[in-house]
């Protein structure tokens, strides 16, 4: 997971050192990636996505090139074609099926590239091999092969899914194998087949990790700059928050793109990721014409320079596959409109649990499937109440009515007089220049405390936008005398807002009357 340290695997290739230049900025790689968000903001949940219809990811999977293979291999058989004992093609057919995906004149590498298609469909029981009556050994189209080819979402889903968990497998697999215990005495070197083991152990872990971090680092991510630097994936897996990385955690850095390579562009292949793989020049230090040009460490990276040490960008496929993933690993992972078919009080109660990922978007899809002034009301009726959570379900409600917009005034307009809503409507109404008294003093001060207890709320008093709110209290001159208002206001949490006053606000004679004010809430409390 993002700022988790770890240790790379023990057989990483010397010349990776120096690959991300020591005197690198992070910055400079980062760019808009690492984003303003308050890692407190970010750490609850894992936030939500959106995902195509079904049949717009069936569609994609069938259009990736080695599951279009795969279904073509299984169709071409069709009745039933004969194979060996080991379910293996014949040394003609093995060239014929080369040509029917599209070699004209097949060599080596076309076979192989069959072979693997073919090995892939059986995995997957696309094909499925036997033997019959007379002991022929035979391999016919699995059952699923017709709703996979009439593109059945159902169907086409599970196929590529399962080929998703195979390539992930696999390329964990092949990212631990160590040669000289694979092609040595491997049966009797159990110690070194145990180190192969917990290499593959690790280098899936380090893939899982990184897939979280894309995952995440997508749903945050404008539209169009979801492609993120293998140097910025791999920090995120290496560097501690709030932490800048030292010299040795560089070398970290380095050594992590380089097994995250391969890996990633295993999973490409799929469709899982679009992957810019890290420029093999980087390694070179040949001299001549053909030479690469060097990156200029004297300069900051250009966009050129940061994707020659690799991209990955993960797809509405990958997404779905990631997403499934982590819902196996008990992650709460949501999508965006899990909450549309709850009514306005069922929603606010729901985002102010744990809405603090996914309320905007949330709410923006709950609007969009409502007529505005319903939609409205059901939000102001879900905001009223003086528990401990109303706060934050009105702080819900005033967000709700900003996506619905000017359409919401009608509805609005009727709570202008409600004693819990009444601050929050005229001030909603007045900021779209509607013709409205503005709240009587004893409203407005219960808004303020309102409003101040929401943010408390939802961010635990963490990060700045509590701070901003402090500062900007309309304290005057005589903070003795706008406290003595506040201390009054009938609120659940009036003692709360001014103890975090008399924390942090700047002024000490203005912290110091408000956590005078507290106090004498405190016992105005006590006195029920």
């Amino acid at each position: 997971m993002a700022g988790r340290s770890r240790n790379t695997p023990d057989q990483q290739p010397s010349e990776t050192e120096g690959l991300l230049p020591a005197d690198y900025d992070l910055a400079d790689l980062y760019g808009a990636q690492s984003g303003d968000e308050d890692p407190d903001d970010t750490a609850v949940l894992i936030p939500p996505i959106a995902l195509p219809e079904d049949a717009e990811l069936a569609a994609a999977a069938l259009a990736v090139p080695l599951i279009s293979q795969v279904v073509a291999l299984a169709r071409w058989i069709a009745p039933h074609r004969e194979v060996d004992e080991h379910g293996d093609l014949g040394e003609e057919d093995r060239v014929r099926a080369a040509r029917m995906l599209g070699a004209q004149d097949p060599d080596e590498d076309d076979v192989v590239e069959a072979m693997r298609a073919w090995a892939l469909a059986c995995d997957l029981d696309l094909v499925e091999t036997g033997t019959t009556d007379e002991g022929a050994h035979v391999a016919i189209p699995g059952p699923d092969l017709d709703a996979v080819e009439a593109g059945e979402p159902a169907a086409v889903l599970g196929l590529w899914f399962e080929a998703a968990e195979l390539v992930r497998e696999l390329a964990a697999e092949a990212e631990s194998v160590d040669p000289e215990v694979v092609e040595g005495s491997a049966d009797d070197d159990s110690e070194g087949l145990a180190e192969v083991e917990d290499a593959r152990e690790q280098a899936a872990e380090i893939l899982d990790e990184a897939l979280h971090v894309l995952y995440e680092a997508t749903a945050f991510a404008e539209p169009g700059a979801e492609t993120v630097p293998l140097g910025v994936l791999a920090a995120l897996l290496v560097v501690p928050d709030g932490q800048e990385p030292d010299e040795e955690m560089l070398g970290e850095i380095t050594d992590l793109m380089v097994v995250l390579d391969p890996m990633l562009g295993d999973l490409a292949e799929l469709g899982l990721l679009e992957h810019r793989p890290i420029d093999p020049d980087l390694f070179e230090e040949g001299e001549g014409a053909e030479a690469a040009e060097p990156v200029d460490t004297d300069r900051p990276l250009t966009d050129e320079d940061a994707a020659r040490f690799g991209t990955v960008r993960l797809t509405p496929l990958g997404q779905y596959a990631v997403r499934e993933w982590l819902l196996a690993d008990g992650y709460d992972a949501p999508l965006i409109g899990d909450l549309a078919d709850q009514d306005g009080p069922a929603l606010l109660r729901s985002l102010a649990e744990n809405g603090q990922l996914f309320a905007e978007p949330e709410l923006k899809a709950w609007a969009a499937a409502r007529a505005p002034q319903d939609a409205a009301r059901e939000l102001l009726a879900g905001a009223r109440g003086h528990d401990a959570q109303s706060p934050v379900r009105r702080y819900y409600c005033a967000l709700g009515l900003n996506e619905i917009g000017a359409d919401a005034s009608p509805a609005v307009l009727e709570a202008v007089d409600d004693p819990e809503l009444g601050g929050l409507a005229r001030e909603w109404l007045r900021a779209r220049g509607a013709d409205v008294a503005a709240a009587e003093r004893e409203v407005a001060l219960w808004r303020v405390v309102d409003s101040m207890a929401a943010v408390m709320l939802i961010t635990a008093g963490e990060g700045g936008r509590l701070q901003s709110l402090v500062a900007d209290l309309p304290v005057t001159d005589n903070p003795a005398s706008y406290f003595g208002e506040v201390w009054r206001v009938p609120h659940p949490m009036t003692v709360e807002v001014l103890e975090a006053v008399g924390e942090l606000h700047l002024d000490r004679k203005v912290a110091k009357e408000a956590r005078r004010a507290a106090v004498k809430a405190r016992s105005l409390r006590a006195q029920g």
